[in-house]
């Protein structure tokens, strides 16, 4: 599958983040027009993504976001008791989108190569389309209280959990050699992640997400193929 492809069988993951966020926080959000929630939740959004990274989490007030979002104080506060709220709401809804979409697609495979591939490859197009996402998570989790820190811990986890299943199943039918599948996990993890934390080096070398989806799956194949 090409990524352009991809993109065709999901929707915008950005208003699925906004409509999510309604729909699980309604009774908290005092404005109950839904076209008008999502909107407003897709400003409040960007600009704490925009502030977050300029700024950083920590230095961010809510009035920069009132002032960030073009919302006023007591809109912002019709939505959002506070910043960490904010962020709460915006990175769990996050995880919960890239585990749909992983989960959708994996449960379409049976062979262990096939599996791989799909988790490599679905895996990098999230990055992808949903790259301030990926990168504003990676880049503040040191911000992260401790219960938000937890939930993003098992959410690298569960993804390390995922490729490293379908390594030893692989080994158990004889397809895959043995090695530590966990400590290998955690590698093929790091070169997925690399994707979207240092996105300017492989723009530089005109390297789009297609190719690095087919080298890595190459490269992960050489090593563990029998």
């Amino acid at each position: 599958m090409k990524y352009s492809e991809f993109l065709k069988l999901i929707p915008d993951s950005k208003i699925d983040i906004c409509r999510a966020a309604f729909l699980e926080h309604k009774d908290k959000i005092q404005i109950k027009k839904e076209a008008v929630v999502i909107k407003n939740l897709e400003k409040i959004f960007d600009a704490t993504l925009k502030i977050g990274v300029s700024k950083g989490f920590q230095a961010m007030t809510m009035r920069d976001l009132s002032a960030g979002s073009g919302l006023s104080m007591g809109a912002l506060y019709s939505y959002f008791s506070s910043k960490d709220e904010i962020l709460s709401v915006y990175l769990g809804q996050g995880r919960k989108i890239v585990k749909q979409v992983l989960e959708a697609f994996l449960v379409k495979e049976n062979d262990p190569v096939a599996k791989l591939e799909t988790v490599i490859q679905i895996h990098l197009f999230l990055t992808e389309k949903m790259h301030q996402w990926f990168y504003f998570s990676y880049m503040e989790a040191k911000n992260l209280n401790p219960e938000e820190m937890e939930k993003s811990i098992q959410s690298e986890l569960y993804t390390e959990k995922l490729v490293s299943d379908i390594l030893i199943e692989g080994y158990k039918k004889n397809i895959f050699k043995d090695g530590d599948h966990v400590l290998g996990a955690s590698v093929i993890k790091a070169m997925l992640q690399d994707w979207y934390l240092k996105r300017g080096k492989y723009a530089r070398r005109k390297i789009g997400v297609d190719h690095y989806a087919q080298f890595i799956m190459a490269f992960v194949s050489a090593f563990y193929l029998v």
